[in-house]
């Protein structure tokens, strides 16, 4: 039986294809269409219409498809180190024109179907099917998919019209961030990410189109000062005016005002919908959130976001009254997933958890995207409060308050070599969580991109010796 979805989870995967089909489309009637950094005021873009895509959901969807290798190698041998971030290689390599393309055989005619992949075929009575010649399980044809290859969107381009550009376009995969436009211009703001000003700056140089940027400063202290307030009100004046340049409208208060309603709107069913973890058993597991994280960053600043996060806090209000759980194993424990999941391995991420009865019932990253204000200073405020740019004082509080509220066990943190600005205070971190919450905690590395810095044995040990740690705290607390 296929697994019911619901309707807001429907309806939230509908805004984010339409995203992204808008944005297709707007640049084949020749509008312009721009790349965005996860937290650039979205509200600015909006004021003027403007479609935007973003590149690191894109990156993230790539990975979790698989092609992450294939594209963070082809950012390496285009010059970039491997050590710096895999969704800033993986977008650096697709605005270079490098593409995963499925391998095909002009012999034949077909694509070249990797054995690797595609389900176990199964008889009437569930069982698998076995081949009498090899003894292995016989592989269902329609769940196998080709051999992933690289190509080049710019040498296809080149190519005169005929067979085989036609050929080669249609082999590009389908998935859709596969088939993001190429931009127009670029909004970078660094309060996510040191290292979002180079990857935007690269992006800008290499198809020589605007770049508007909005640096806000690391805040060493808990509350924000208002000369920061000052110096991030006046770039916002700047990129009104850039984008006016760029899009050659001028700045729409009304619109302005509708998207900022809107994205306080979602905001809030956002945070709503995150709070439902702290249920117990969950109704749901943190990393049900972590797939919601494209439809936030997306969309947060039009209407269709905010009616779909209100739909899907109503589907979880539900499922509560009715004492229901979308996580497929009864909760024995419950922790906190500090840091960027590993998208290329998230089976192999959720395996040994569901083993061990572990739910995933508290995390930093998805609700760092959900912020409320009411007036200008607020928003620039808001804006300022990226789990990236703020104090350690403030990062410590932000966990431990989810950690108290969402009732966790123990805290397992992913040591993301992408994400060094993140990952270089988690021992520190790890070190308050022990003393402070009285929680064990476990660390594993990994990479959020870049399957080749994860070891799946290493995580599955750590995570066995999370649970015997908090298998040995309840008995203690029992006694």
């Amino acid at each position: 039986m296929a697994k019911q979805v619901s309707p807001g989870v429907l309806a939230l995967r509908k805004v984010v294809e339409d995203v992204y089909r808008e944005a297709r489309e707007a640049k084949e009637r020749g509008e312009l269409v721009g790349w965005s950094s996860s937290k650039f005021p979205c509200e600015l873009a909006n004021a003027f219409g403007l479609h935007v895509v973003y590149p690191e959901n894109q990156a993230a969807g790539i990975a979790a498809n698989r092609y992450g290798e294939l594209l963070c190698q082809a950012a390496e041998d285009l010059g970039y180190d491997n050590d710096i971030c895999g969704y800033a290689r993986i977008s650096l390599a697709y605005a270079a024109g490098k593409r995963a393309a499925r391998k095909f055989d002009p012999e034949t005619g077909e694509y070249i179907i990797d054995p690797s992949t595609g389900k176990p075929m199964k008889d009437a009575d569930g069982k698998a099917v076995i081949d009498e010649a090899t003894g292995k399980p016989k592989k269902d044809p329609k769940t196998q998919t080709p051999y992933m290859v690289l190509d080049d969107l710019n040498e296809i381009m080149a190519l005169p019209d005929g067979v085989e550009k036609e050929r080669r376009l249609a082999a590009i995969s389908p998935i859709r961030q596969m088939q993001m436009p190429m931009p127009d211009f670029v909004l970078c703001c660094n309060n996510i990410c040191n290292c979002m000003t180079k990857w935007y700056e690269n992006i800008a140089r290499m198809h020589n189109i605007p770049l508007v940027m909005i640096d806000i400063p690391y805040n060493n202290t808990v509350e924000v000062d208002d000369t920061y307030v000052a110096y991030i009100r006046g770039q916002f004046d700047k990129a009104i005016k850039q984008l006016e340049e760029i899009s050659g409208r001028k700045f729409d208060e009304k619109k302005f005002e509708e998207a900022c309603a809107n994205a306080n709107r979602t905001a809030k069913a956002w945070l709503k919908v995150c709070d439902y973890l702290q249920y117990k058993p969950a109704p749901y597991s943190g990393f049900d959130l972590f797939n919601h994280m494209a439809d936030v960053v997306t969309a947060r600043g039009k209407v269709e976001a905010a009616e779909a996060f209100e739909q899907l806090a109503v589907d979880l209000e539900e499922t509560i009254k009715k004492g229901e759980t979308t996580t497929p194993f009864p909760e024995k424990y419950r922790v906190m997933f500090e840091g960027i999941p590993c998208w290329p391995k998230l089976p192999a991420l959720f395996k040994p958890l569901k083993e061990h009865g572990v739910n995933v019932t508290a995390v930093v990253y998805a609700p760092a995207f959900g912020f409320v204000y009411n007036n200008m200073d607020e928003m620039v405020r808001a804006y300022c409060k990226a789990p990236n740019s703020v104090c350690i004082e403030q990062g410590v509080d932000w966990r431990e308050g989810i950690c108290r509220d969402n009732k966790v066990d123990g805290v397992l943190v992913h040591y993301n070599r992408s994400c060094k600005p993140w990952s270089g205070y988690m021992a520190e971190m790890q070190r308050r969580f022990t003393n402070d919450l009285g929680v064990p905690c476990a660390g594993f590395d990994g990479d959020q991109a870049d399957p080749r810095n994860f070891n799946a044995a290493q995580y599955e040990t750590r995570v066995q010796g999370l649970v015997e740690a908090m298998e040995a705290n309840q008995k203690a607390k029992e006694a």
